[in-house]
C-alpha cells in the first residue's frame, strides 16, 4: 500500500434504494438519514457494548447497514490498531469485501488493553457509487446527484519511510491524484481530516507544509477548507493519515463558503491553515461542516487549563455560536466526533449533555492528542437543515 504507485482507476457498482427516518436504535447505535436530490445519505454511529467482545460492534454495524439497505462510502474506526485485522475481518464477514476506505486510528497510550471507542460510517442509497482505487486498495468513493458530484476519500497514507514533512507532501500528491480521477482538483475540497502521529512534536512542521501547498495551489485566493487535526497512531506506522470531502457543483445555485466562528479568531491568525467551518448550499438543503473545535478564546489562547469539563463547556459554547449564526441548532446535528486527550474523561461528555438538556446526538468518541498540549477536548460536527 505504501506509496500508492499503481495506476488510479474507478470501479462502478450499483447501490440499493430505500427510505428511513432519524432514529436512536439503541444506547449504542445512532442512525441519521437525509434525503436530497434522489439520494439518501445515512450516517451510522456505533459504540461498543461489551469491551470483552470488540468485534460485536462491527456485527451490530453490519446489521444496520443491511437493514438500511445502503452502500458504505467511508468509515472511521477509533481504537487499538492491534484490533484492526480482526476488526476488518468482522466488517467483511458482515458486509462483504471492503469497497470503501476504513480510517482506523488509535490514541496512543489510551489503554494497556485492546480497546474500541466507536465507529462512524457514511453510506448512501439511490444512486451509483464509483469506487476510487490506487492499486488494489479502495481509497474513496464518488457519487453524484442533480446538484453536484461528491468525492469522499479516506485512509490516505504516504510512504512511511519518508521523513515526516515529506510524508505530508506525499499525502497531498495522493489527494490530487485521486481527485483528478473524479475530474476535480484541490479547489473542490471542502473538508479535510489529518491524523498525525505524535502531533505536538511536529505540528508546526505539518502546518508549514500545508500552508506551502495551499500557497502553490492558490487555496488562499479561494476558500480554505474546514479541517480536523488530531494526534493518533495508525497500523501502517505513517506520520499522517488523511480523509477528504470534495464537491464539484453542476449548477450555479450550489454555494460553498467558509463560515467564521463568532467566538474565535480565524485559525489563519495563528498560522493554522483551515476555516472554522464550511457551508454547502444545494437545492434541497444547507450542510454545515464545523472543523475540530476546542477551548480557545477569541484572541487565540487556550482557556480552562487542566479542566476537561470546563473545556467541554467552552467548546460547546463556541460550536453553538457557529450553529446559531447559520440559523441551526443541536437538533440539526447529523454527525459528530468528540476527541479526548484522556479517554478516561469521556464520561464528562455524557454528564455535560445531560446536565444541559441537550438533545440526543450521533457523537462518536475517540482518544487522541489535540493540537496543543494544554487542550484536553475537541469536537467536530456536521449539521443540516432543509431550505
Amino acid at each position: 500500500m505504501s506509496g500508492y504507485s499503481a495506476k488510479t482507476r474507478i470501479i462502478r457498482r450499483p447501490v440499493p434504494r430505500g427510505t428511513h427516518a432519524f432514529s436512536r436504535i439503541s444506547p449504542s447505535i445512532d442512525v441519521v438519514s437525509m434525503e436530497a436530490q434522489g439520494l439518501r445519505h445515512v450516517t451510522i454511529t456505533v459504540h461498543p457494548e461489551d469491551a470483552k467482545d470488540p468485534d460485536a460492534m462491527f456485527r451490530s454495524l453490519a446489521k444496520i447497514v443491511e437493514r438500511e439497505n445502503v452502500m458504505p462510502l467511508t468509515q472511521f474506526v477509533f481504537g487499538g490498531t492491534e484490533l484492526r485485522n480482526s476488526g476488518v475481518a468482522s466488517i467483511e464477514e458482515g458486509m462483504g469485501e471492503l469497497s470503501w476506505p476504513v480510517t482506523w486510528i488509535e490514541g496512543e497510550g489510551a489503554s494497556c488493553e485492546p480497546y474500541l471507542t466507536g465507529s462512524q460510517i457514511h453510506a448512501v442509497s439511490g444512486g451509483k457509487v464509483r469506487a476510487i482505487r490506487l492499486g488494489k486498495h479502495v481509497i474513496g468513493n464518488m457519487i453524484e446527484d442533480d446538484d453536484a458530484q461528491y468525492c469522499i476519500l479516506g485512509d490516505l497514507r504516504p510512504d512511511p519511510s519518508l521523513p515526516r514533512e515529506e510524508q505530508v507532501e506525499h499525502t497531498f500528491r495522493i489527494m490530487e491524484e485521486a481527485l483528478s480521477v473524479c475530474e476535480m482538483d484541490f479547489s473542490n475540497v471542502a473538508r479535510t481530516w489529518f491524523y498525525l502521529e505524535d502531533i505536538n512534536s511536529w505540528y508546526d512542521g505539518f502546518n508549514r507544509v500545508r500552508t506551502d501547498f495551499f500557497n502553490k495551489r492558490g487555496v488562499f485566493d479561494r476558500m480554505v477548507p474546514a479541517s480536523t487535526g488530531i494526534g493518533v497512531a495508525n497500523h501502517a506506522g505513517s506520520a499522517v493519515v488523511a480523509d477528504v470531502y470534495a464537491i464539484k457543483p453542476k449548477k450555479a445555485e450550489v454555494s460553498i463558503q467558509a463560515i467564521p466562528s463568532p467566538l474565535q479568531c480565524p485559525a489563519l491568525d495563528y498560522k493554522s491553515s483551515f476555516s472554522r467551518a464550511v457551508e454547502i448550499g444545494t437545492a434541497d438543503q444547507r450542510l454545515l461542516t464545523i472543523s475540530g473545535t476546542a477551548s480557545i478564546a477569541p484572541e487565540g489562547e487556550t482557556v480552562f487549563l487542566d479542566d476537561t469539563l470546563k473545556q467541554i463547556e467552552k467548546t460547546f459554547e463556541v460550536v453553538e455560536a457557529i450553529l446559531d449564526s447559520r440559523k441551526m441548532d443541536w437538533a440539526d446535528t447529523t454527525r459528530a466526533i468528540a476527541y479526548f486527550t484522556n479517554i478516561e474523561d469521556a464520561y464528562l461528555l455524557d454528564q455535560y449533555l445531560e446536565t444541559n438538556g441537550l438533545p440526543d446526538m450521533p457523537i462518536a468518541v475517540a482518544h487522541g492528542e489535540v493540537c496543543r498540549p494544554d487542550l484536553l477536548f475537541e469536537l467536530e460536527l456536521d449539521a443540516c437543515v432543509a431550505k
